[in-house]
């Protein structure tokens, strides 16, 4: 799969410890000045292949390549690359500035040009009149500026992050999301994320490739890998979906009719698969995509189930409705916006209820 201008190509490159297929014959592109996501759960790895990328690990085959160039004889550090690690790695017995400019006391420049180039980066990371501070004296965000400037000053090609903002909090964490996307922006070099936070993937990336057991599942940007998954476990590692399996029995137009059992027939817009044949499938339904009411819809084009409300979270902004469905052993999830306070179905638990949506609002998937 390429982006547009190639800057970073993966060639069937493998990883393999033991039996343990870490990175398993992967190919793919990441575009020039791209912010690419490896996004999947712990064990997927994405580590693996950040590491391959920085020369700390080589791969049993396979090559990768930077700006045109082969990677795979290349130690890390006269690799195109820097890297920034969750523990952020600066030294306590340095200051700010000295931290920074650590990498660039290697290149040969002299104390004038490596003071200038540290004043330029404290400000790039917003934190100017900081350089003589030491990094005991500095919060969690702002150290991992600082680890941040330290791998931006010596202007790599591409900037490798493992999780870096997985021990900060959540308040902050969403702040320094904002901020690294802006980071990016403005000094325009590729960044390659590692991360196994659905959300901060969703929030930062122009693409993003979901990993899982060595392989990439899917490549593509986040409003499609939410709207629109290739494959079921795609679709239920990337937010909450609700999953009814049944058969394809028909295509009337760009519609498929799937006969889910007891519940009746599902009519499902299909995405590009007009082609498809009859046989199992799942409707895959987000519960922000489903409408919950004390009747059903009067739509002609939208999909009706009845059930009973057994459990309603109450979630600040949302709630989250669960209702058992006949001939479901799990119940549906219904996610409800809260635009006013006191907002919320009024129906017990236990009351009847229908939930409806249309056909555009659903995504089939195949085996």
């Amino acid at each position: 799969m390429s982006g547009p201008e190639s800057f970073i190509q993966i060639r069937g490159v493998s990883r393999h410890f033991g039996n343990l297929r870490a990175v398993d014959d992967l190919s793919f592109d990441i575009g020039a000045g791209e912010f690419f996501s490896l996004l999947g759960p712990s064990g997927c790895g994405k580590t693996t292949l950040l590491r391959l990328l920085a020369g700390f690990e080589m791969p049993d085959a396979g090559e990768i390549f930077i700006d045109g160039q082969p990677q795979s004889q290349l130690p890390p550090n006269r690799r195109p690359t820097n890297m920034v690690f969750q523990s952020y790695a600066i030294f306590p017995h340095l200051d700010v500035k000295q931290n920074i400019a650590y990498g660039l006391r290697n290149q040969g420049l002299s104390k004038p040009q490596i003071a200038a180039a540290v004043k330029e980066a404290l400000a790039l990371i917003k934190l100017p009149g900081h350089g003589d501070r030491r990094t005991n004296q500095l919060s969690g965000g702002q150290r991992q500026r600082v680890a941040l400037a330290r791998a931006l000053v010596c202007r790599p090609k591409v900037l490798l992050l493992d999780e870096p903002l997985g021990a900060l909090d959540k308040q902050l964490r969403e702040e320094m999301q904002l901020e690294l996307r802006q980071l990016q922006r403005s000094v325009g070099i590729t960044f390659v994320f590692v991360t196994h936070d659905q959300e901060e993937a969703l929030t930062m990336s122009d693409r993003i490739a979901v990993m899982s057991r060595g392989k990439v599942l899917q490549i593509d940007s986040a409003e499609r890998l939410y709207e629109a998954p290739n494959c079921r476990e795609v679709a239920g590692f990337i937010g909450s979906m609700n999953f009814i399996d049944g058969m394809l029995r028909e295509i009337a137009g760009d519609v498929g009719v799937v006969d889910v059992g007891p519940l009746g027939l599902l009519r499902v817009k299909l995405d590009g698969a007009a082609g498809l044949p009859p046989g199992p499938v799942t409707v895959a339904v987000r519960p922000e995509k489903l409408t919950l009411s004390d009747q059903p819809s009067t739509d002609p084009v939208d999909n009706n189930l009845c059930g009973r409300l057994t459990t309603r979270a109450y979630l600040g902004d949302r709630n989250h409705y669960y209702v058992e469905v006949d001939g479901r052993e799990k119940p549906l999830a219904v996610a409800a916006q809260n635009p006013r306070r006191h907002e919320g179905l009024g129906n017990p638990a236990g009351a009847t209820v229908w939930i409806s949506w249309p056909a555009d609002a659903a995504v089939l998937l195949t085996a």
